[in-house]
């Protein structure tokens, strides 16, 4: 299974929080509050997120985070790398000569492809469409947000119940 961590998955609401939550500077307890995160693991978040140049920070009381650059010019693999390092979903996409096996691999080409596939798709979502559908509850066609969806089956919900009479 292809799964982002848990605090992955939190430093994306914090981002999308950020987006939605306007101007100014946030403190790192009104943030933990607002998403209802542990305020440790959001103190952390937002200065691994600030390291990475995806919010800036600032000290004082009136201090806290914001997002350094427009909701809409940050991509969801900037986010994700900045908290679990580069999209990978094998080692060979990501460090040549990692496996004993690839000079004869028949599938690290595909699998390569593969990856940049899926990068491309999360490329193409920003942080200011996660943000604006975070209240809706409602799931987002991948072809609204620019993804092509081309070759994409979608599983069937079941077989639709007969009408008989």
């Amino acid at each position: 299974m292809i799964r982002l961590g848990r605090l992955t998955d939190y430093g994306i609401v914090l981002m999308a929080h950020l987006a939605s939550a306007g101007e100014g500077p946030h403190a790192a307890r009104d943030l933990a509050a607002e998403t209802q995160l542990p305020l440790p693991a959001v103190s952390k978040l937002l200065k691994t997120l600030a390291r990475a140049g995806l919010l800036d920070s600032s000290r004082g009381a009136k201090g806290g985070y914001q997002l350094a650059r427009p909701a809409d010019e940050i991509t969801v693999p900037e986010m994700i790398e900045a908290l679990e390092g580069p999209i990978a979903l094998t080692d060979c996409t990501l460090h040549e000569g990692a496996c004993s096996q690839e000079s004869s691999c028949h599938v690290r080409t595909p699998w390569q492809r593969i990856n940049q596939a899926v990068h491309d798709a999360l490329a193409a979502i920003c942080l200011a469409d996660l943000a604006g559908s975070a209240d809706s509850g409602t799931l987002i066609p991948l072809a609204s947000l620019g993804v092509d969806t081309t070759g994409i089956q979608t599983r069937d919900a079941g077989p639709k119940p007969s009408s008989s009479n």
